[in-house]
Order: C-alpha cells, then structure tokens, then sequence
C-alpha cells in the first residue's frame, strides 16, 4: 500500500506543472514561518477534493504526523507533526472524461505542530504559499485567518483531514 501512496504522489506531482524550487528559494512566510525543505518525499496522509471550488488536494505529513495518523492519535497530533496540503485545480484527463487530474496549481499550505510556541493559534504555526512561483501568503497575522477558517473543527485539534483509512498487511 506504501508503494501504491508513493506512485500515486509522483504521478500527482509530475501531472501537475508544478515547479517548485529548492525550499531555500521560496521566501518565508510573513509570520516567520519558512517553506519546509523536502516535503515533496513525505508520504500521504489523505486526498481530498472540494466541490466548491473544484480544487484537489494531496495531504502530506512529515514522519511525526505519519506516525500519529497511522496509530491514530491525531487529536491531539504531537508536537512537531507538520501537515502539508497541495492544491490543483480540476482537471480532466481527455482520454477519460469521468476522470479528474491535478491541473493549474493553486497553493500551499503548512501546518507545524508546536503546542508550546503557536498556543495563541490553536498550538499550530499557519503558512500558505501561492502559485507556482510559491509566493508568500498574507501578512504577519496570517495565522488568525488560518484560525478563523479552522474553528469549525477545533475539536478535531483544528485539522479538517482525516486521515485516509489503509487496509491492514497481510502476513
């Protein structure tokens, strides 16, 4: 199933047109945050797709958010777990119209999880990059906005992603 995750990702990526530079290239966040290096190698957490504005979604996370997710302890996710999202436009692949692809790129988005130093926002520290060129979204209170959009499932230790279920390995 790893397997399956990882060539669905590449697929993902390499249908989109989305160049993103080295992390060191992309300017950080108005609120400090920096571009995390790497990310493009962290494993899925979940898909998701928004009828609304018709935009697909990979979820990723870092080794600690992976680890929470596949044991199931995501409310609360510990400290230093880091959420990734990746959003497209719809798509359609022409040789299967019932079909959707990542199409132009639209944003990305970071959530790092820090209980101790983002405790006036939920215990997460917020970032969005736009467009290709992954210019830095919003201003120095970026995060309230974050906030504000999450309140719905705060809850849900303020992460709308549930994680995707996997079928167990057979032995």
């Amino acid at each position: 199933m790893k397997q399956f995750f990882t060539i669905c990702t590449v697929s993902v990526l390499a249908g989109s047109n989305l160049a993103i530079g080295v992390a060191s290239e992309v300017p950080p966040s108005p609120n400090g945050i920096t571009f995390p290096a790497g990310y493009q190698d962290w494993r899925v957490v979940a898909v998701s797709h928004r009828s609304d504005n018709n935009t697909l979604r990979v979820i990723f996370g870092n080794d600690q958010a992976i680890a929470a997710a596949r044991s199931g302890q995501t409310n609360r996710w510990p400290d230093g777990a880091i959420l990734g999202k990746v959003v497209w436009k719809d798509g359609a692949i022409p040789e299967w119209p019932q079909a959707q692809k990542p199409d132009k790129f639209v944003h990305a988005e970071f959530m790092f999880r820090d209980s101790a130093k983002y405790a006036d926002t939920g215990g997460w520290g917020w970032a969005r990059w736009k467009g290709p060129d992954q210019k830095p979204y919003g201003d120095a209170n970026v995060a309230q906005e974050c906030v504000a959009c999450h309140t719905p499932v705060k809850d849900n230790n303020w992460v709308f992603t549930r994680p995707a279920p996997l079928p167990p390995v057979a032995k």
